[in-house]
């Protein structure tokens, strides 16, 4: 099974239900929508993780929900690329961005972490930054609307509903990059952010 394997999907998040609508866990809503979307059921256990095995437009995945909780997310990532024989290139991570607005959505081939502790342990596992990520945004541009507080506070019923389909949306720009390519996930879905007034380098 492991050398059918052509990509790597991990949403980035926190495991137990007082974290599940909670801003840090928008990349397990968006794996979440993505299995729905494919009828793949995330329920293995594997490399302390949930794992589910399908077919996306034609692409065999593995779409992963770590359970280590978000600082330690690289090291079942780094178990799990090794399990399906993987390279970094054949890894997508999504995951919530504090330094976006909240709504907006950012595919990027490459790059930093940018302060995201989720993202600091997976770069520092897998030995690279070389690997293409979709950024949902998170800053309400408000008072509480920042730090690990707001992070991790669960949302209002209203804000849950604009949750779901950032987690949407951003499930259908990782279809595209398993399909596609992340240059053309990029073209399509970056240029649609909401509340950004130029585009990020």
């Amino acid at each position: 099974m492991s050398d059918s394997i052509e990509f790597l999907v991990v949403g980035l998040g926190n495991p137990g239900e007082e974290y599940e609508y909670t801003p840090h866990n928008l990349g397990f809503l968006a794996v979440d929508q993505l299995a729905g979307a494919h009828s793949i059921r995330v329920s293995r256990k594997e490399n302390e993780a949930r794992v589910g095995l399908g077919s996306v437009r034609g692409k065999r995945i593995a779409l992963a929900k770590p359970q280590t909780y978000m600082n330690e997310s690289g090291r079942s990532v780094k178990g799990l690329l090794g399990r399906y024989e993987l390279t970094p290139d054949r890894l997508v991570v999504v995951y919530d961005e504090l330094d976006l607005p909240w709504g907006s959505l950012r595919i990027r081939g490459e790059g930093s972490a940018a302060g995201h502790n989720g993202m600091k342990s997976v770069i520092a596992h897998v030995g690279t930054q070389k690997f293409p990520r979709v950024r949902m945004g998170v800053d309400r541009g408000r008072e509480g609307g920042r730090g690990a507080g707001y992070l991790l506070s669960r949302l209002k019923r209203s804000e849950r509903q604009e949750m779901e389909e950032m987690a949407g949306r951003a499930a259908a720009a990782v279809e595209t990059i398993v399909a596609e390519g992340v240059e053309k996930s990029m073209a399509m879905f970056n240029r649609r952010a909401q509340g950004l007034q130029q585009e990020e380098e």
